[in-house]
């Protein structure tokens, strides 16, 4: 005879043992989900947002369209999306974002944005608030507007209007959905600092020496008002630096061969697309 004490334990012990095992599997079971998600027929109401409103999947190779497409269903179905200011988010704003943002993954090994929780899209250019310091040490608050903005606590935030601009042109060097999961590319071992995780076998020695020489010469570019491809705003961190080169390495990629190309050599190894072939 069981006292209740003895079967209070014992549906504790059973019950760990029930979410040990599911932790366990956890690798396995989302494994053949994502599988099952990348074998299903890709919906042409989606194919036809595409077409509408993200040219650029036209100029991929056609493994890669296949690829990008798979990647965006498991992306669809994993990853929340919030509407703010009263947006309600549509079945092609999540199309358009997810296709900008599964580029990144192409050919990669990848946990699908693992640490994103969820996606926010405002209407337009958000406003946030942000300390800064003055000359002398002096904080002052200021309120900035915004396109895009990437959590390490795993949010992506972004103005919907940017989003479909930055899709519209293909070529312009600028877009702000893979300007942000460059930052959740960056963020995936911490803050953002320029330095993401590097698969095996990349010499992060080089890496590291190429991005800070990189760096550098924008900044002596700047300071003596020459062109460049990269603009002020990538000078602004090393973290800025990564997101801006990976928005011109996959819009500009000719361009960023010719005028950079160790900066370009570095991000065709990281991100193991070559759009000069596109």
């Amino acid at each position: 005879m069981f006292t209740l004490s003895q079967l209070l334990f014992g549906a504790i012990v059973a019950g760990a043992g029930v979410a040990v095992l599911a932790i366990a599997l956890w690798p396995w079971l989302q494994s053949l989900r994502r599988g099952r998600l990348r074998r299903q027929p890709f919906p042409a109401a989606w194919r036809r947002i595409l077409q509408r409103h993200v040219p650029q999947v036209r100029q991929l190779p056609a493994d890669l369209q296949l690829q990008l497409k798979q990647l965006m269903q498991v992306f669809i179905a994993e990853k929340p999306f919030i509407g703010c200011n009263g947006l309600v988010v549509t079945e092609a704003m999540r199309v358009v974002v997810a296709a900008q943002a599964c580029l990144l993954l192409l050919n990669r090994p990848t946990d699908h944005f693992g640490n994103l929780r969820q996606v926010l899209l405002y209407p337009g250019a958000f406003v946030v608030d942000r300390v800064h310091t003055g000359a002398g040490g002096v904080l002052r608050d200021e309120r900035q507007a915004l396109s895009g903005e990437s959590w390490s606590q795993g949010q992506v935030i972004l103005s919907w209007d940017d989003v479909l601009a930055g899709a519209a042109d293909p070529a312009d060097g600028r877009n702000v959905v893979v300007h942000e999961f460059a930052h959740q590319l960056d963020q995936a071992d911490g803050q953002a600092n320029g330095a993401p995780p590097l698969a095996r076998g990349h010499d992060a020695a080089r890496w590291a020496r190429v991005m800070r020489d990189e760096f550098a010469l924008l900044e002596r570019q700047l300071a003596h008002g020459e062109d460049n491809l990269l603009g002020a705003y990538a000078a602004t961190n090393p973290a800025e630096f990564f997101a801006v080169a990976s928005e011109v390495f996959f819009e500009r990629g000719p361009s960023l061969a010719a005028a950079r190309p160790a900066l370009y050599a570095e991000l065709a190894g990281f991100y193991k697309v070559d759009p000069t072939s596109w």
